[in-house]
């Protein structure tokens, strides 16, 4: 294999070229009262180079009490402070160790009650109004505000996981559970365990804490939520076995043993969340129609592009994201059609358009393969990865033979690089190799153009889906339209100049748009509505940007309302009055896009 260690990660503080870490064993004490986790973290590392005496791990606000090495004390200091990486934790051994040999190093420390990775809500915050709530969020370099680690996902390791809670809640991680007991320290508070024997990098570490309940959706899967909505989850996921089925037959076995569905409060910033043993999802996604399982088909096709097959650093995040939509796609394709997958493509294809527009197409966050030193990976997500990743993909389909061909080529990559960390360049010469007789085809591809040149991909592929012309909507009955039609159309709709005001309310006379729940087409018919500058609609689209947080539809609705010159100072002010209650990040990227003072703290 190519490049087995790239030496350094520019997200990063780790030397992990010295030395890898193998197993964590994390102790947490969950303490709702200061809004930390008193924890320990036990690392069992193993040594690559002789006469190794000190080691760095990530670090992010975090309150270090103590280290010990193979139980001896063992003197650290912290680093300075980097505005968004955090604060590197320098370790000296009280010995030398040879290449091969393993030491454990304990931690000792506290979080940060403002803790990028943690979101603690009050009683008000959740659906019951009765206990509180915390969720963690990792993905991309959060763990560090956490657990002291090799935070970089070139680092696999298992872990094993105690939670102390007090004993009216129920914690659950990114692990298989491992029983319960009365904690034997307080009477008022329960442990719960965890393991995970696989292998995986430290961004899928996950723990949530709160008024759990669940139902079993399949043989080896439950939904987990407070009991508000933990039916309605039930009902929505049914289909998640057969799912996980067809993506085993297309990816092969599903090694992670549970699959089980966790829907979060609606301040999570994202879709879905692909942690092993427990995805995250949406509240959103609980629109009463099962329209919106895609999600779902994505976190579960993360189970193998991503989780099993990992990228190496940030820069390559389109392997495992461009793999993922391109397998999520496919399972579509057997569980609908290929016209299904068509469309879904075409959509997708307009996402990438919209996050080339927002960054600017000249803007090198839009590289496939960016350069990201001294890039705040927060401010770096967008749809490139995904979608200009599957776009590549699908075209390398195209060229190679049909969706059959490539697909096989895909199961194998995933077979070949399981539980390994990866490069853009081992995936390219894989692809080379596995393709020996198509070389000459795959040599006439502008791999510069597709990699490191910004802007939208060089090819655009030939949708055979036809939608027809959607620009004029009188001549479609949007009740005759499918949920993912009535998407498309709107998305179709808001790409072009903004519609005349008198369009917008006749179309919402004609079709009722302001009554749908679901949150894709509420979302695009509110931003629609906006930039025609229609009134009525600014507190509504003020609204769905506050009661829920999922960053997708949270950022662009108050940019619409802020782009609205008459509005501007109040987006700003119902920003300002809700910020306290959001996600840290939804709140520091919001704050940029309003460009409100970042200083005082959220």
């Amino acid at each position: 294999m190519l490049d087995r260690l790239v030496a350094i990660d520019p997200c990063s503080f780790s030397s992990f070229s010295k030395c890898v870490t193998k197993h964590l064993n994390l102790t947490f004490h969950v303490d709702f009262d200061s809004h930390v986790l008193k924890a320990k973290v036990a690392l069992t590392v193993e040594v690559l180079v002789d006469h190794f005496k000190s080691l760095t791990l990530d670090t992010k606000d975090l309150k270090v009490s103590k280290v010990t090495a193979n139980g001896q004390a063992a003197k650290f200091t912290l680093g300075p402070k980097h505005s968004f990486m955090g604060t590197p934790l320098e370790i000296t051994l009280p010995f030398d160790l040879s290449r091969g040999q393993h030491v454990i190093v304990e931690v000792t420390y506290e979080t940060a009650p403002n803790a990028s990775a943690l979101q603690w809500l009050t009683p008000e915050q959740t659906a019951g109004k009765k206990h509180p709530y915390l969720f963690s969020q990792c993905q991309a370099t959060h763990c560090r505000s956490m657990v002291p680690c090799q935070d970089t996902p070139a680092m696999k390791h298992t872990y094993y996981a105690q939670v102390s809670v007090p004993k009216e809640l129920v914690a659950v991680m990114s692990a298989v559970r491992d029983g319960e007991e009365p904690d034997p320290q307080d009477s008022s508070r329960a442990i719960y365990r965890f393991r995970q024997p696989v292998p995986m990098p430290s961004y899928l570490i996950a723990i949530v804490v709160g008024a759990l309940e669940s139902r079993e959706i399949g043989p080896r899967s439950r939904v987990w939520s407070e009991k508000e909505f933990v039916d309605k989850a039930a009902y929505e996921f049914s289909e998640t076995e057969t799912m996980l089925k067809t993506a085993e037959g297309l990816a092969g076995p599903y090694v992670w043993g549970q699959y089980d569905i966790l829907v979060l409060p609606p301040s999570f910033p994202y879709g879905g969340m692909e942690n092993p043993c427990l995805t995250y999802a949406t509240p959103t996604l609980l629109a009463g129609d099962r329209s919106l399982s895609n999600v779902i088909a994505h976190e579960i096709s993360h189970s193998w592009t991503g989780n099993l097959v990992t990228n190496k650093t940030w820069e390559h995040f389109w392997l495992n994201e461009g793999h993922t939509v391109y397998l999520e796609r496919m399972i579509g394709r057997s569980m609908e059609s290929e016209q299904f997958r068509q469309f879904k493509a075409m959509g997708g294809w307009k996402e990438l358009q919209e996050s080339v527009n927002t960054f600017g197409a000249n803007n090198p966050l839009t590289n496939l393969v960016p350069n990201l030193n001294e890039v705040d990976l927060d401010e770096a997500f967008s749809s490139v990865p995904y979608e200009k990743g599957f776009a590549l993909l699908y075209h390398l389909e195209e060229l190679m033979g049909g969706p059959e061909v490539f697909m096989g080529f895909v199961k194998s990559y995933i077979q070949l690089f399981s539980y390994s960390s990866i490069t853009t360049e081992e995936w390219k010469h894989y692809l080379f190799t596995y393709f020996k007789n198509k070389v000459d085809i795959l040599n006439k591809v502008d791999w510069n153009a597709w990699m490191h040149t910004p802007g939208m991909p060089p090819v655009k592929p030939q949708w055979y889906y036809c939608v027809g012309d959607l620009g004029n909507f009188s001549e479609w009955d949007v009740k005759t339209l499918s949920t993912h039609q009535l998407i498309e159309f709107l998305s179709l709709l808001l790409q072009q100049e903004p519609l005349p005001l008198s369009h917008v309310k006749r179309m919402q006379e004609v079709y009722q748009l302001n009554s749908f729940n679901n949150a894709e087409i509420r979302f695009r018919w509110l931003r629609l509505c906006v930039k025609s500058k229609w009134e009525d609609a600014v507190p509504m689209a003020l609204k769905m940007a506050t009661e829920q947080g999922r960053m997708k539809f949270t950022r662009p609705l108050f940019k619409e309302v802020y782009n609205f010159d008459k509005y501007h100072e109040e987006a700003v002010r119902v920003f300002i009055a809700h910020r306290a209650a959001m996600h840290p990040v939804t709140a520091n990227l919001v704050a940029k896009d309003l460009k409100v003072d970042n200083d005082k703290s959220t």
